[in-house]
């Protein structure tokens, strides 16, 4: 699409975006306002569990909302007891498993799939369309003067505080990205369902050799942060996502865009010689 033609898309058009002020948000709210849409923001982050979903999908039944578009996880895909590696390929089949999540107290992936669970049943129950797009962890450049949990994630990496790395394997995705897929699942008809959204699967270690290859004059962490084994990478599909017509920005990419950032926000101080 155009310039041209994506600052007409919505003309004329309002969208609602809760919890405006946060990383991934205020992407969404720019991307929109470039494309012609008036935007009504909150300036709360409201609660992400079940009530403040379900609170957000009241107000919509109530107005004249047809279709909701819904941030949920990459979390609330793959925690699921499903063995994940090299040669597995997660989709958008895949849904976490509460008790699973219970059990091994991930607390934050149980809420985003309580939620997304919440939010499924609410829409079909109220007849409003959801979409939900499911991110991996988030990075890129940064538009507001705080840090989000991932951002935070490759600071740690480079600020000098640890000499060891989680042994441990991420997604990672850019937050352009995930904005662009929130409209485009929005605008597009035959949007539907959910939305995996992760470039690449990688381990930590992997992580640290691609920023020390951009950036070699950074101390970075030389060593995992435990003695177990190294934890197996896994692939994500990415079908669905380019079925809107969407391809993922390289890691590479995300990494260097996140790392400029940081330093331009004052989070780190570096020489800028990335090669």
């Amino acid at each position: 699409m155009s310039s041209a033609a994506a600052a007409m898309t919505g003309a004329g058009k309002v969208v609602c975006v809760t919890g405006a002020s946060g990383y991934i948000a205020s992407w969404i709210v720019k991307l929109l306002l470039a494309r012609g849409y008036t935007v009504r923001a909150t300036t709360e982050l409201l609660d992400p569990a079940v009530k403040g979903t379900l609170n957000v999908l009241r107000s919509c039944k109530k107005t004249s909302v047809k279709r909701v578009v819904i941030t949920s996880s990459v979390g609330a895909v793959i925690y699921n007891g499903k063995p994940r590696t090299p040669d597995v390929v997660v989709d958008e089949t895949w849904f976490s498993d509460p008790e699973f999540c219970q059990k091994n107290q991930h607390w934050y992936v149980l809420s985003k799939t309580l939620a997304e669970e919440a939010a499924w049943t609410f829409c079909r129950d109220n007849g409003l369309q959801i979409v939900t797009i499911n991110p991996s962890m988030v990075i890129g450049p940064l538009l507001q003067p705080t840090l989000n949990t991932s951002v935070e994630a490759i600071l740690k990496l480079i600020d000098g505080s640890s000499d060891t790395y989680p042994n441990f394997c991420y997604g990672w995705v850019n937050v352009k990205d995930v904005a662009l897929g929130h409209i485009l699942a929005f605008e597009v008809p035959s949007a539907n369902g959910r939305y995996c959204m992760v470039e690449r699967v990688v381990h930590c270690s992997e992580l640290v050799n691609v920023i020390r290859g951009m950036y070699p004059t950074i101390p970075l962490p030389d060593k995992p942060a435990d003695d177990e084994p190294t934890f197996p990478t896994y692939q994500v599909s990415k079908e669905k996502i380019r079925s809107l017509g969407i391809e993922l920005v390289p890691l590479e990419t995300n990494i260097q865009e996140t790392i400029e950032s940081l330093k331009e926000k004052g989070f780190v101080t570096f020489e800028s010689n990335h090669l």
